[in-house]
Formats: structure tokens, C-alpha cells, sequence
């Protein structure tokens, strides 16, 4: 069966943080519209988060805009310990929907805090928030006095064929303040003009959203100035410019916009809670847990991995041969910081909103070929047979899957038409997560909110993100080639 695009519009729903709740009709030109609660998307720092830098900004980051005059001193605080109030400056910044608290002082070394958000906060329309917000931090014993840099940036520089229609984005080693980047300090040129766009910034990631699609077979540069810093007080600037190119190719891309994987996207197998192994297992890229002990890793030893295994701490023994295992505190805090852009990924793949496609085949895609786009259903995904993948090499697929990911003994996942694993995303929202059958083969980024168990010689092109565990037996993991 080939799959194309139908002009069924189901209820839309999402869970995040908040309540997300709209209302459609169903093939009918009398659709109502409804009220859509607002949410918070990102805190920086987040929940629970150790070791912040005692001259740090706060910021919450909503998923729409939202209306300036109800966010202030009263609707977003600040306690130390004892209830006591900090006391600073409340700000919003339009572009990116974030809400800034600037403190008036550093705070307290090694100390506990908690950031508030309340209902008096609402959105253009004026929905408020479902319900308060609150997030808690402790503090290092220091100040942030490390300028920011660029880690990535995509394309790659002097990457070729790179779609007509797709956003050009750049991930930082630190959250950055959202108002340092406007169409100044990361501008896209062609050579002779600069492109219009809009630009946002999340966490540690800046997007340059062209109005328009790119030329076709044009060389274009993008450029980060030393305009742009971080949340730090005073602000720490980039150090220098920092530019890249690359060259379009002549078509737009099909299907919604990549999830950002962003640090997580590093890794090959990426879990809270372990990873479990019956050897030998061949694994190209590298693993991680956190906040689970490094131990949680053990039977995953050096000969099978060709990369890094990044730990919580330096529990890790393996067979004895540690050398491939990071466990110094940097390494603790690369793989922290990674899990929680798993989740962020997740929340990321889980929202979109406006499905190509519901409840295909209820659940059973079973001998389908999907084109590009984005999938949604409110129950389980069986593969029993082969499907196929078919689509370009800038076409993306976006898998929402309330249910749980069962794929069949022997039953492959085959690509089309130059089709990527590094742009199929499969969002697993299951209490029982994925299962891979004995000698099954699959392509895609797995983003669980529960387990994945990979069984005997079943192989995978992508990664595995689990919540929980990720188990293994026998098996070929091979990160995608970006």
C-alpha cells in the first residue's frame, strides 16, 4: 500500500508540562475552533538542576506568544531558602515567548532555590496557564565567567544540497539571553544580500527561519557575532564571529521540520536508567546514562562499542578494560546535559500539531510505504511485514505514537528514494515502550518515554532514547550518518 497525504482532520492532542487541548471536526467544513492553554516548553536552569552559577539569569520559555503585560514581579518569583523572596527584574522577550528574571545580586553559594510561575500569567488571547509552574535549582559556589561557544551548526559548513525550505540552526555550549539574537547578530547572506528571516532562540540552540525558501544551487553564509552572550550577569560575549556555508540544492524539502536532538543527538544509545547488554553487541557511536550509576552499564564492554561510554560517575567496570568509559565530572555533566535534550527532544517530536496522517491502518502499518510527513495515533504500532520509507535525502517523518512500537521477527524497515535515518523520528509514548523482534531491522531516531528491548540479532540505522532502559541481545546499533 502506498501512503498519501488525506484530508482527514481528527482531534488534536498533545501532553507536555501543561494540558494541550483543541477541538476539531472530522472531513467537515464546520470545524470549531478552541481555546489552546498555553505551556511552558523549557526552564533554564531546569528541574532540579545542580551547580548553577551563582550570577545567573532565570528564564521560562512558553510555547506561544504570550502577553507581556502579565508577566512581572508578582507572576514570576524567586525563593531562597525560608521562603525568602529574591528580588530583580522581570522581563519578556517577543521573538523567542521567553520571561526572564534578572536577580539584583548573585545568590548564595550552594543554595537551593525555587522559581514560580502563576495563572496570572496568560497568552495573547488571554487563556491562562492550566495550572502553576514552579522549578527548583541548586547553586555552585561560583560565577559563569566562561564565554559561550558554538558546538554545532546545521548544515555542516560547506555541506552541499542542503533543502530550499528548511532553517538554519547553531547549538551553543550554554543557554544564551534570548535577546542578544535578533537579525544583527545571526544574519544569512547569499553573498550580495541578506536573507530575511526570523530569528528564536531555546536553551542553548539559535534558529534563523528563512520568510521564504532559499535560491536553488546558491552558496549562502551564516553568521554569529560576538553580539550574542549568555545569561550570565555581567554577560559573557562570544569570544569571535563564528561562520559557515553551504549550498542548497535545487528542491524543497517534504514533511515538518527535524526534531533538534541537539547534545543528545551524539549519541548512539541514550537512557536514564541503563543499558543492558547480552554480548556481543557491535555499537557505532557513543552510549550514555544519567542520572543512573555508570554501573548501570557494566555488560556493555569496549570491544563491542566504537565510540565513548559516558557515565553518571566513575562506576563503570566492564570487563575489566575501561578505556573506552568517560566518568570525570565533565564527562558527568556532557551526558547530564544530554539526557535532558533527549527529553526536550521528546516533548519536541510529541507536540507538533496538524498530523498528515491519523490512525493509519489503526495502528497496523504493516506492508505500507509512508511518504514524508507527520503520523499520529492514539494506540499502538505493529510492523508484522516489511514496510518501506520513501522520500529524498532532506525529507523528514515524525511518528506520534500514544501507544506502543511492536515490530515483527524478521521484518525490516526499508528506505526509499535517498530517504535518512537521522531524519525519521519515531515518538513512543507506550507504558510498555518499544520491542524489537529477533532479527528485525529498523531505521530511525527512537525517542521512548519508556523501555526499548532490542532482541537476538535485530539490528538498527538510528538511535535509541529511552526514559527508562535500553536492552540489548546480540544486536548491530549503528548511529546515522549526518
Amino acid at each position: 500500500m502506498h501512503i498519501r497525504k488525506n484530508n482527514f482532520t481528527p482531534p488534536i492532542w498533545a501532553g507536555s508540562i501543561l494540558l494541550l487541548t483543541l477541538i476539531a471536526g472530522c472531513n467537515s467544513d464546520n470545524n470549531t475552533d478552541s481555546a489552546i492553554v498555553p505551556t511552558i516548553n523549557a526552564s533554564n536552569p531546569s528541574d532540579l538542576a545542580i551547580d548553577v552559577a551563582i550570577n545567573q539569569q532565570i528564564t521560562a520559555t512558553f510555547g506561544e506568544a504570550m502577553n507581556e503585560q502579565t508577566i512581572n514581579d508578582v507572576s514570576f518569583t524567586l525563593m531562597a531558602p525560608n521562603q525568602a523572596a529574591v528580588l530583580g527584574t522581570v522581563s519578556y522577550d517577543e521573538t523567542s515567548h521567553t520571561a526572564v528574571f534578572a536577580p539584583n545580586s548573585d545568590f548564595t553559594h550552594n543554595t537551593l532555590y525555587q522559581a514560580s510561575i502563576t495563572t496570572e500569567v496568560t497568552n495573547t488571547a488571554g487563556i491562562a496557564l492550566a495550572s502553576g509552574f514552579s522549578w527548583s535549582f541548586t547553586t555552585s559556589a561560583l560565577p559563569d565567567v566562561i564565554a559561550p561557544q558554538v558546538v554545532s551548526n546545521s548544515p555542516a559548513d560547506l555541506a552541499q544540497s542542503f533543502a530550499l525550505n528548511r532553517n538554519v540552526t547553531a547549538e551553543f555550549s550554554e543557554a544564551l539571553a534570548p535577546n542578544t539574537l535578533n537579525g544583527t547578530s545571526f544574519t544569512l547572506s547569499d553573498g550580495t544580500n541578506l536573507v530575511a528571516g526570523v530569528i528564536s532562540v531555546q536553551g542553548t540552540s539559535a534558529t534563523f527561519n528563512p520568510d521564504d525558501n532559499l535560491a536553488a544551487n546558491t552558496l549562502y553564509t551564516a553568521t554569529l557575532t560576538t553580539a550574542i552572550s549568555d545569561l550570565a550577569m555581567p554577560a559573557n560575549l562570544l569570544a569571535a564571529n563564528f561562520s559557515w556555508s553551504f549550498t542548497t540544492s535545487d528542491v524543497a524539502a517534504m514533511g515538518p521540520e527535524p526534531v533538534k536532538l541537539n547534545t543528545s543527538g551524539d549519541f548512539a544509545i541514550l537512557t536514564k536508567t541503563g543499558i543492558t547488554n547480552i554480548p556481543a553487541s557491535a555499537i557505532t557511536g557513543n552510549i550514555g546514562s544519567s542520572p543512573i550509576t555508570a554501573a548501570a552499564m557494566d555488560n556493555v564492554f569496549c570491544d563491542e562499542i566504537s565510540g565513548t561510554i559516558y557515565g553518571a560517575d566513575a562506576a563503570y567496570t566492564g570487563s575489566g578494560a575501561i578505556t573506552c568509559f568517560a566518568g570525570a565530572a565533565e564527562d558527568n555533566t556532557l551526558v547530564a546535559n544530554a539526557v535532558l535534550d533527549m527529553g526536550t527532544a521528546y516533548n519536541d517530536a510529541a507536540g507538533r500539531t496538524l498530523p498528515d496522517y491519523t490512525e493509519l491502518g489503526a495502528g497496523d502499518i504493516s506492508g505500507m510505504t509512508l511518504e514524508p510527513g507527520l503520523y499520529k495515533w492514539s494506540s499502538g504500532v505493529l510492523i508484522s511485514t516489511d514496510i518501506a520509507i520513501s522520500g529524498s535525502a532532506n525529507d523528514v517523518w515524525i511518528f506520534q505514537i500514544a501507544g506502543d512500537l511492536t515490530q515483527a521477527a524478521a521484518s525490516r524497515i526499508n528506505l526509499q528514494g535517498g530517504a535518512q535515518a537521522k531524519n525519521i523520528f519515531w515518538q513512543v509514548g507506550g507504558s510498555a515502550g518499544v520491542s524489537l523482534d529477533t532479527t528485525a531491522h529498523f531505521e530511525g531516531v527512537i525517542l521512548a518515554e519508556k523501555g526499548i528491548s532490542i532482541n537476538t540479532d535485530a539490528t538498527i540505522n538510528g538511535r535509541l532514547m529511552s526514559q527508562t532502559a535500553v536492552t540489548l541481545d546480540h544486536n548491530i546499533v549503528t548511529q546515522p550518518t549526518e
